[in-house]
């Protein structure tokens, strides 16, 4: 007599499979199909119609292949349904640290004139545009009201230089109550590096402060993007970028670059000067359409199809510099690869559903106005006060807990959301309701005419083609997304 039953017997029937959440994607001769949790698999035609008609049994590759996606399960087994809602938690534990960026615009003054800049700045010489003593103050009351136990203190403007001796005070006043509120801070001041200076740089040693800068690519597309008084944008900012990294260290100075039309056909250019300058990766960044880029019309000068293939054109120079053996990541790709390969909770709040406007960011303006986010802030600069929460003198309880923040971040919401609820790549991408009000005037906004959308489908499409056609492309790109 046989001691154990035939393979057959621990077969489950048929009859007791269920399907599991998907979406999924018509692409050239399959489908694109991908779990409650942004697992991809590609699927043919036929092996899809078997799928969703759960005409598939173990031993038969297609049954193991669907399991193994999380595709399919058993309608009395909870191991996987399990599995996915515990990775599904840790995606959305953001949620549990709220509010962690605080931005102090300490001032609107600069003197720099970018024809792109997304702030409504002010001349240098209109002081009555830097925040006061006062308004810092209640701005830190909100702050350390929120529950993050670690926060970041960002300073901007304007060119937050501008306003120095404020920085220093708001500075030494948060380092003082973290001791005692149980926090931890960490400061970053984003400037142009213009009005940078041994005493500033100091500063920034002591209080282990990061500097974030703008650096557009080499002398004159970056002068021209830039310009200043003097024309010497460039040369400033790339002798502060040196000294920074001389007192403070490589790792404590960064810099973003904006794409203008200028910029399209000198990917190369652009980041063989981050490169030389030593920077640890590049953002390859688009216009945004706020403050002077809309003024002046900048952002219209090119679609998401241009940038796309912007885009693309500088990832693979990039991923030829580190198969050459130069660790360089492109930041983007980095923070949409977090998302496609791992379950880690992302900071970045444009790749956040709900929406990062208050639960992942505050804005507190010069003049004691509070913000959802920074784009919003701009857009208020602009005449449009949709994403002003409130103001200094207000509570975080009772601005986080608005009526108004709660309806935008309700709409946010890409799992419900017409067009997103069922795209394949929902899971990566995020809501950003601010820039699909600026553009459509409605915070969801109709995606097949976002650019926003393109965009985000674009790269991430653009990825998936790497990840699977190139192994050592793919080792690259997991190597940066932290696997």
């Amino acid at each position: 007599m046989a001691r154990f039953q035939p393979v057959e017997a621990f077969h489950p029937a048929e009859d007791t499979l269920q399907l599991l959440p998907f979406r999924f994607e018509r692409a050239e001769g399959h489908y694109l199909v991908s779990n409650m949790v942004g697992d991809f698999v590609r699927l043919s035609s036929d092996e899809l119609t078997r799928i969703l008609d759960l005409r598939v049994r173990p031993g038969d590759g297609l049954y193991e292949k669907a399991y193994a996606a999380h595709l399919i399960s058993g309608a009395d087994q909870n191991a996987q349904r399990q599995l996915l809602a515990f990775r599904l938690r840790s995606r959305l534990a953001f949620l549990r640290e709220t509010t962690p960026l605080h931005i102090f615009v300490v001032t609107l003054r600069c003197e720099h004139s970018c024809p792109y800049c997304q702030v409504s700045r002010q001349s240098t010489d209109r002081s009555r545009f830097d925040m006061s003593k006062e308004t810092a103050r209640r701005a830190l009351d909100i702050a350390f009201e929120s529950p993050a136990r670690r926060i970041k203190i960002e300073f901007q403007g304007g060119e937050p230089l501008l306003n120095f001796a404020l920085i220093s005070t708001i500075v030494s006043a948060a380092k003082a109550r973290a001791a005692t509120a149980d926090k931890k801070v960490d400061f970053v001041i984003a400037s142009n590096l213009a009005l940078l200076d041994d005493a500033i740089l100091a500063f920034c040693k002591a209080n282990d402060v990061l500097l974030s800068t703008s650096l557009d690519g080499p002398a004159d597309l970056h002068n021209k993007n830039r310009p200043r008084p003097g024309g010497n944008s460039y040369e400033l900012a790339t002798k502060g970028i040196r000294r920074a990294q001389a007192v403070l260290g490589p790792e404590r100075v960064g810099a973003l670059m904006t794409t203008t039309e200028a910029s399209l056909d000198r990917v190369e250019d652009i980041v063989d000067e981050y490169l030389r300058l030593n920077l640890d990766g590049i953002f390859l960044r688009p216009l945004s359409p706020y403050g002077f880029a809309v003024k002046t019309k900048a952002f219209r000068k090119y679609d998401a199809t241009d940038w796309l293939t912007f885009y693309e054109r500088g990832l693979k120079y990039i991923l030829e510099i580190n198969r050459c053996g130069r660790h360089f990541p492109e930041f983007y790709a980095t923070l949409i690869l977090k998302r496609m390969l791992t379950d880690r909770p992302l900071g970045y709040v444009d790749l956040r559903s709900p929406a990062g406007i208050g639960l992942g960011a505050l804005v507190y303006n010069y003049d004691g106005k509070v913000f959802a986010s920074d784009e919003g802030r701009m857009l208020a600069e602009m005449g449009d006060k949709t994403f002003e929460l409130g103001h200094v003198t207000d509570s975080y309880r009772s601005l986080v807990l608005s009526d108004k923040l709660i309806e935008l971040i309700g709409s946010s919401l890409t799992q419900c959301a017409p067009e997103c609820a069922d795209c394949v790549f929902e899971t990566h991408c995020g809501a950003d309701p601010v820039y699909h009000h600026a553009t459509q005037a409605d915070p969801i906004g109709i995606k097949p005419l976002s650019e926003f959308c393109a965009r985000q489908k674009g790269v991430m499409r653009l990825l998936l083609r790497l990840l699977e056609s190139s192994p050592q492309d793919a080792a690259i790109l997991r190597r940066w997304g932290g696997m």
